[in-house]
């Protein structure tokens, strides 16, 4: 089954430059990239993205987490893959969210930690579900920055905006 998937390289595998190792490890999913981008995450975004554990205790720490407060690296490399069964396949490539319990040989496995203060840093995110997918692929993604066409869209008129051009 063609699938989309969601592909976030969190500021910890940025920061420690690990961003060609664990797009070496991802290629062998054979997969196709559709879009990509380097993001300063806003605390909006971020928020959105994790409204699922809005609850949990540790939501105040996921989201400075994502939005690079920790690691004092404000970015993340959002990628969008596709292909058969994209989610599975990079899922099982990065391994368990929990850094002790991935495997040896996956992304988590190999680059993962918890610190001493029980911060997870887990380098990377990976959409879990075709619907996480598209939810979260519509927060960091336009339409007009990925390849193709993956969700219905429409053409709206926009009047009166600011956008940054070239100078």
């Amino acid at each position: 089954m063609k699938q989309q998937a969601l592909v976030i390289i969190k500021p910890d595998g940025l920061k420690k430059s690990l961003t060609g190792s664990i797009l070496l490890k991802l290629s062998e999913a054979k997969l196709e990239i559709i879009g990509a981008k380097v993001v300063k995450p806003t605390r909006e975004l971020v928020e959105k993205h994790y409204a699922h554990m809005k609850e949990k205790p540790f939501f105040e720490e996921i989201v400075q987490y994502l939005c690079g407060e920790i690691h004092k690296l404000k970015r993340v490399l959002v990628l969008l893959y596709q292909g058969e069964n994209a989610i599975e396949k990079l899922r099982k490539i990065s391994g368990a969210t929990n850094p002790e319990d991935a495997e040896p040989t996956t992304i988590r496995g190999s680059y993962g930690r918890i610190t001493t203060k029980g911060v997870y840093e887990n380098v990377l995110h990976v959409s879990g579900t075709d619907e996480e997918s598209e939810r979260e692929i519509k927060l960091w993604f336009q339409p007009s920055e990925i390849v193709g066409e993956i969700y219905p869209t429409k053409e709206v008129v926009i009047e009166k905006s600011k956008v940054k051009e070239w100078a």
